[in-house]
């Protein structure tokens, strides 16, 4: 490809609408909460909003922690103790900045991620095996060039099968409630396997850390059925962004996914600081705050 033509297609690329498993959620959730966490921008600032909570805070440093192992050779994985590296991770949502309202709280939160990973230390299963890390910074591909869709988003991890070479998906989950059977997390993770990495995906699987020793196998869904389901979530957001139409079903009231922030945006919220990817965080006082469990991918 010639340079101009490389750089057409960055630019045609990066014009399109980019879609992932966290904006597809929070748009059949409430397209209002959607357009105020993935499109809206701070007027002053020019960065989007992010409301920090406990669990939010919780699940982040724990899958940054074992995220960090996939780029490490198998044999090399445990020689730094994963409760040093959680320690370490954990400074930079210490209090306020994790949505913490007094150190008690924290405290408890913090020992629930430890338990996880002295959990996953014990019995590594998975973790201990090779992986794949695909090349890329944030994965993504073509979902429909014609329509100017992009599928992006990171897998948690991909164990590697050699005989016959394949890939295992894995998700971790740290939040006390079960993955909804209608989910399309793994149809998404499945496409992103198989368009952003070259072996094929072999199975699937949620690892609840809080409470089981091993990954639990989920049915892998059929590509055709996973790009049909994606790409019609797609065309929806894209459809209500060429309309600017983003109604909560809630009504005028707004509903739990929305109103967090509204308030935000009506600058109800205390700001305190700034994340790596340069979104602006705030947070609520707690009677304000809709702190779910489950929300991390």
């Amino acid at each position: 490809m010639t340079q101009t033509g490389l750089k057409n297609f960055m630019s045609d690329k990066y014009s399109a609408v980019w879609v992932s498993h966290s904006s597809i959620s929070d748009f059949k959730r409430c397209p209002r909460a959607y357009f105020l966490k993935n499109v809206f921008r701070d007027p002053k600032t020019r960065h989007k909003m992010k409301l920090m909570s406990p669990s939010l805070a919780l699940g982040s440093t724990v899958h940054e922690v074992l995220e960090s192992l996939s780029v490490l050779p198998s044999q090399r994985r445990f020689s730094e103790s994963l409760i040093a590296k959680y320690e370490r991770a954990w400074e930079k949502v210490k209090g306020k900045r994790g949505g913490f309202p007094d150190e008690a709280t924290e405290y408890l939160y913090r020992e629930r991620g430890a338990e996880m990973l002295r959990r996953v230390t014990r019995a590594p299963g998975p973790l201990a095996n090779k992986a794949v890390k695909i090349n890329m910074d944030l994965p993504n591909f073509w979902l429909s060039e014609e329509e100017g869709l992009v599928l992006c988003g990171r897998i948690d991890w991909l164990e590697f099968f050699e005989e016959p070479a394949t890939v295992h998906i894995i998700d971790f989950k740290t939040g006390k409630g079960e993955e909804n059977s209608d989910s399309l997390q793994l149809p998404i993770y499945f496409l992103l396997a198989s368009n952003c990495q070259k072996w094929p995906v072999a199975k699937a699987s949620y690892w609840y850390l809080e409470t089981s020793d091993e990954p639990i196998e989920r049915p892998l869904p059929s590509a055709e059925e996973a790009m049909n389901r994606v790409l019609e979530a797609g065309r929806e957001i894209k459809i209500a962004r060429q309309l600017n139409r983003f109604k909560c079903p809630g009504g005028e009231e707004g509903c739990p996914a929305c109103r967090p922030f509204e308030a935000i945006s009506r600058g109800e919220a205390e700001f305190v600081g700034s994340d790596e990817y340069r979104n602006d965080i705030f947070i609520l006082p707690r009677e304000e705050e809709e702190d779910r469990e489950g929300v991390i991918l």
